[in-house]
């Protein structure tokens, strides 16, 4: 063939030996002349002028022709195309060659020819081939092609049965060293039908999926009938859904349509084919585009996938492209951006995420392509492991509903309540027990003072062991008996007398350890006639941080003076110390363990029970510090409360596990086993981090019914003991014997870390019903204590749709948009109850969420100030509601909530009313005009991805701030944006401004494991979150 001006060259030898084979055959006359006509060489040249002409490809082609009763060899032509690679200016590289013969055989049947090569990319191009006959539906046409690839004698070709299987997809041509020969097989007929729904025929002016019918086609999937009916048995249908005919089609997975001269044209893949807000758009064509936009720096060869994801009820476009490895943080951007801007103007659809990952890491195909559906699974999965991300929800999420516009209250408040009970709606408010009727045998009932009762106790029990302070190892290292805890105060009030230079009403600091000192300290200041402030003392390895907040409370407390131990005063005297605070304006600070001998001149008494007890200063979640007057009526009602409700005695043992230092913890850590008498054994909460099982291990041991644990410490337990129950039953660990384990918290009660808990430790004994939490805030220590009488704690099932307009819809458990939530407790003797709304400051009903008022004997005095604002007092602890009963006051917790009642009986036989904490009012989030708890949302965030710690959000500039802390590698930190964007997207309905990927230990946590989240706001703004990874979403 070389003497016809074919190059064969470039042809394996294998091809070069059967062509001249086939030459060989032609000149002796073995094949008929006649059948065959002289190859023809065609060259496409290059329209551009710098083009660069490569020939990198043949291809032999055998058309034979056929007539309308089935095939037959009329006859062949053979012809030779040289396929050019075409080079322009800009360095793209694109194939186009089209050929067209038109074939006349032995009947009058006209058939059209027509091939299209497309380059794609560098190794690869599409194979395009056309046939037609005049018809605008359906053609009768030639079958698609089969490929071999070695040249087969005609007579073999002629012989090729028609029963084997063909690809039926656009298929990729390796043309490198390739040469391919196309055999046209039977008859066949194709059809255009939609792509989704019934399979209607198209019209010829609508794009669909290919449809053939041919013998030579594959006709089932094994051991998948309804895949093969679905793919295999196809009958096109008109509009009205009557079928056309009775011949099965099989879907080919191309999309086309019926062009000009009844050719039809494949746009694309129905794999690629993405369906957003309604409209359909080619992935082939979204990868063109940014293909178009200077890959060169950025596209590690032009790896490119798109695909789409489900977000909110819609597909989202997303595009993940490899990076090359010497493109630069800034190019990328401008790449990205670029691209956005481009697909946005050309497409006219919104990318919802564009990642770069490391080049060569995205999943591949056997032929080398980029792998679409692993690719999606990684994304969602977050196993992607991108190297640059841009999210832009706010641009391509249009389907959010419209904001809630708040209307204008137009009725009354007695209005609302009489609409409530005409549809029989009950005001929403509960009480426990009366206080004043229930009987109480004990001695300490006649005395009003806890000094009194302290002194009592001395006198008539001296050698009853109050308190046993346990360390790390669980051994004992300091017991106090009545008269030894009588006796230390006493030398406390002679030391404050003589050293301190005190009067009667002055502030004075208590900075102690979790430790017996502290509860002698408390009640010598009581004998002393001062008012004690108990704060928690700076950490000695985080002095910069923690010394500044003790020098803030001193400084609004006026404190005269500091009682604590020889250690914590060298550190407050320390250089370390002055580096934070001016050491030199300290207090007069007393070291009790050096106290003097003598005892006080006299013991102070109050003239009235309304005078000050003590002040309780803590920092609320919102980094607000608040300190409350607490008085001495309110201290022996609290105690009375605690005592009734949980059955405290004299021959009762207790185990707390808390930090003493504010709220219920240091009720009942110092003041508790004064007045009922039980036995208290301390276990420091830092005591833990040295020995995990010390709780659990003391629990056993002693045996003890009733302990008071926060939310740390079971956090602590579950994690660092959830895996070695087996080694704690090899111990002899049994918790069979606690009867109540209740969680002290002033927030929502944690119902999953508590039913953790509870399944953790079931092996070692624990009852599922033990675990149970309390509820206090600062206008009222303690609202709620699960005792050891009454119905166990019960679990509702609320829409967190209705719960974001402030209303109250009980689910089934298990029901779309579902929130759990645990009551918080039974509410004490002498406490009442009542959801109010917080800004009519009118009683609602049991369907509403509203503020928690309490009335109780035991609430808070007020706030303690120093310029005496009254105002913030009056509204918080002294508010009546606008109507129903303008004669009670009532306090404001602050907190959200509702009340409902159970079919659960309580020990009086009535319907028990629940008491459900929903969350801080002054932490939850106006957005939309909705309200939004942080507690939700966060809980959604954990949820997103295995490596993700920790979260908090919080608002800026009324955006959604997430900030989520790795546990994992810093390579899964990207992987977290687009994760965390979509479920909160998906179940919240919120569209995240900025994802924060920081350090675990980042986000401030208090004493009572309540996360800072105003703190972490502070930081945030400040830039002092050193974080991994920061995302602005678009």
């Amino acid at each position: 063939m070389a003497d016809r001006g074919v190059d064969l060259s470039a042809l394996p030898k294998e091809v070069r030996d059967q062509l001249a084979e086939l030459d060989l055959e032609l000149s002796e006359g073995r094949r008929t002349a006649s059948s065959m006509h002289q190859p023809e060489l065609l060259r496409k040249g290059a329209d551009d002028p710098q083009a660069s002409v490569k020939t990198v490809a043949s291809a032999f082609i055998f058309l034979p022709t056929l007539n309308q009763q089935g095939p037959h060899e009329a006859a062949v032509w053979m012809e030779m195309l040289t396929y050019t690679v075409l080079s322009d200016s800009m360095g793209r590289r694109f194939h186009d060659c089209n050929h067209t013969r038109k074939s006349f055989g032995g009947s009058d049947l006209c058939l059209e020819l027509r091939l299209q090569f497309t380059y794609i990319r560098e190794d690869k191009m599409y194979c395009h081939v056309f046939f037609s006959q005049k018809d605008d539906t359906i053609c009768k046409t030639l079958h698609p092609l089969k490929y071999f690839s070695s040249f087969n004698r005609t007579s073999a070709l002629q012989s090729q049965p028609e029963t084997n299987v063909c690809l039926l997809q656009s298929h990729l041509l390796e043309y490198t060293s390739v040469n391919v020969v196309i055999a046209f097989l039977s008859l066949a007929l194709m059809c255009i039908v939609r792509p989704d729904g019934p399979p209607q025929l198209c019209k010829t002016d609508q794009i669909g999926e290919i449809i053939i019918n041919s013998r030579a086609g594959g006709t089932m999937y094994y051991g998948l009938p309804g895949l093969t009916k679905n793919t295999f048995e196809v009958i096109p249908v008109n509009a009205n859904g009557v079928p056309i005919g009775e011949i099965p089609f099989v879907r080919s997975g191309l999309l086309g349509f019926v062009g000009p001269g009844s050719l039809i044209f494949v746009v694309g893949k129905i794999e690629g084919l993405l369906m957003v807000s309604g409209r359909r758009h080619n992935a082939d064509d979204l990868v063109a585009t940014a293909l178009a936009v200077e890959p060169v720096k950025t596209v590690y060869r032009g790896r490119i996938a798109v695909f789409s994801v489900t977000v909110f009820y819609d597909e989202r476009v997303v595009i993940v492209a490899e990076q090359r490895p010497d493109a630069s943080e800034e190019d990328s951007f401008q790449w990205m951006s670029r691209v956005l801007q481009a697909i946005e103007s050309i497409h006219q659809v919104g990318l919802y995420c564009l990642a770069l990952v490391p080049a060569n890491t995205l999943p591949k195909t056997p032929l080398g392509g980029i792998h679409i559906s692993d690719t999606k699974q990684f994304f969602l999965e977050g196993s992607l492991h991108p190297c640059n991300i841009l999210m832009c929800p706010h641009t391509c999420v249009t389907n959010l509903p419209k904001p809630r516009q708040k209307q204008p209250v137009g009725v009354g408040p007695a209005s609302v309540m009489v609409g409530n009970l005409v549809a029989g709606k009950r005001i929403a408010q509960a009480a426990g027990r009366d206080l004043g009727l229930i009987e109480d045998q004990d001695l300490v009932r006649k005395h009003q003072y806890l000094t009194e009762a302290l002194q009592w106790r001395a006198q008539t029990d001296p050698d009853h062991v109050l308190y046993v302070l346990l360390n790390a190892k669980g051994v004992t290292v300091g017991t106090a008996t009545c008269v030894q805890l009588y006796k230390r105060a006493e030398k406390i009030a002679a030391a404050l007398t003589e050293k301190g230079s005190i009067n009667t009403g002055d502030n004075v600091v208590l900075l102690y350890p979790p430790g017996i000192d502290l509860i002698a300290a408390f009640y010598g200041c009581l004998y002393a006639g001062c008012v004690p402030v108990n704060v928690r003392p700076p950490h000695p390895q985080n002095l910069a941080a923690t010394l500044p907040t003790v020098r803030m409370i001193i400084d609004v407390s006026k404190a005269g003076c500091i009682l604590t131990t020889q250690s914590l005063m060298r550190i407050l005297r320390s250089k370390e110390a002055a580096v934070s605070v001016n050491i030199k304006t300290w207090p007069t600070i007393i070291d009790t363990d050096d106290l003097p001998r003598r005892r006080p001149p006299q013991i102070y008494k109050p003239p009235t029970a309304e005078m000050i007890a003590y002040l309780d200063f803590s920092v609320s979640t919102t980094g607000m510090l608040t300190g409350v007057k607490i008085s001495h009526a309110a201290v022996s009602a609290l105690c009375r409360s605690i005592k009734l409700q949980c059955e405290l005695y004299s021959s009762r043992q207790i185990a707390i596990c808390l930090d003493p230092y504010c709220g219920l913890g240091f009720v009942l850590w110092c003041l508790a086993s004064v007045y009922s008498g039980h036995q208290s054994i301390l276990i420091p909460p830092f005591e833990l981090e040295s020995c995990l099982s010390l709780w659990l291990s003391t629990l056993s041991q002693y045996r003890i019914r009733d302990t008071f644990c926060s939310y740390s410490v079971m956090e602590l337990c579950t994690k660092g003991l959830g895996t070695q129950t087996e080694l704690l039953k090899a111990r002899g660990v049994n918790l069979s014997c606690v009867r109540s384990c209740v969680v002290i918290a002033e927030e929502r009660p944690r119902l999953a870390l508590s039913q953790s808990f509870s399944k953790l430790f079931k092996d070692v004994g624990l009852s599922s019903r033990a675990v149970s939490t309390a509820f206090g805030s600062r206008v009222n220590l303690a609202v709620c204590l699960q005792g050891t009488t009454g119905p166990d704690p019960c679990t509702v099932y609320v829409d967190m749709k209705s719960l974001r307009h402030d209303r109250v819809r009980l689910v089934e458990r298990g029901a779309p948009q579902s929130l759990p939530l645990m009551e918080s407790g039974k509410i004490l003797p002498g406490v009442r109850v009542i959801i109010v709304n917080p800004e009519t400051k009118g009683p609602l009903g049991d369907s509403h969420l509203g503020e928690i008022w309490v009335n109780s004997p035991h609430n808070a005095s007020g706030y303690y100030t120093i310029y005496g604002e009254e105002g913030l007092q009056a509204d918080h602890f002294n508010t009546k509601l606008s109507f129903g009963d303008p004669h009670t006051l009532w306090a404001r917790t602050g907190y959200l909530g509702f009340v409902k009642r159970t079919e659960l009986l309580d020990a009086s036989g009535d319907r028990h009313d629940a008491l459900f904490v929903v969350g801080s009012l002054d932490e939850t989030l106006e957005l939309r005009g909705l309200r939004y708890h942080p507690t939700d949302i966060e809980t959604s965030v954990s949820r997103a991805h295995r490596s993700i710690a920790e979260s908090a959000v919080f608002t800026w500039t009324n955006l959604l701030v997430v900030v989520s802390e790795l546990c994992g590698s810093e390579q899964d930190a990207l992987d977290l944006v687009p994760l965390i964007t979509n479920v909160v997207l998906e179940e919240h309905h919120l569209i995240v401004g900025v994802v924060v990927i920081v350090d675990p230990g980042v986000i401030p946590i208090n004493s009572r494991g309540e996360k800072q989240r105003m703190h972490l706001r502070d930081s945030f703004l400040a830039d002092q979150l050193d974080p991994i990874y920061v995302a602005y979403n678009m």
